[in-house]
């Protein structure tokens, strides 16, 4: 089934956010080079991602799944937890 719609889209970050229940927000960094002056800024953005288990903490590094519309703003769900935050 997987492969007839194509791979999801995987993207990795830090847990910015675990206030609400089975949600996380995680900010994805990326480094792009600009159009006319051809240096590197950074970029971020922001996503909610379902957690199941209300596994993550703030400072955890994961990594998150494209997925169907769960709700409102989220469309990515919890595939993996990196790394810990240290605490």
């Amino acid at each position: 089934m997987a492969d007839e719609r194509g791979q999801r889209k995987v993207l990795s970050g830090k847990v910015v956010s675990n206030k609400m229940d089975k949600t996380i927000v995680v900010q994805v960094n990326r480094r792009v080079k600009h159009a006319r002056y051809k240096k590197y800024v950074n970029r971020s953005a922001r996503y909610h991602a379902h957690d199941e288990e209300n596994a993550c903490n703030i400072g955890d590094t994961v990594s998150i799944k494209e997925c169907r519309p769960l709700s409102k703003r989220k469309c990515w769900r919890l595939s993996e937890i990196t790394a810990r935050a240290v605490s």
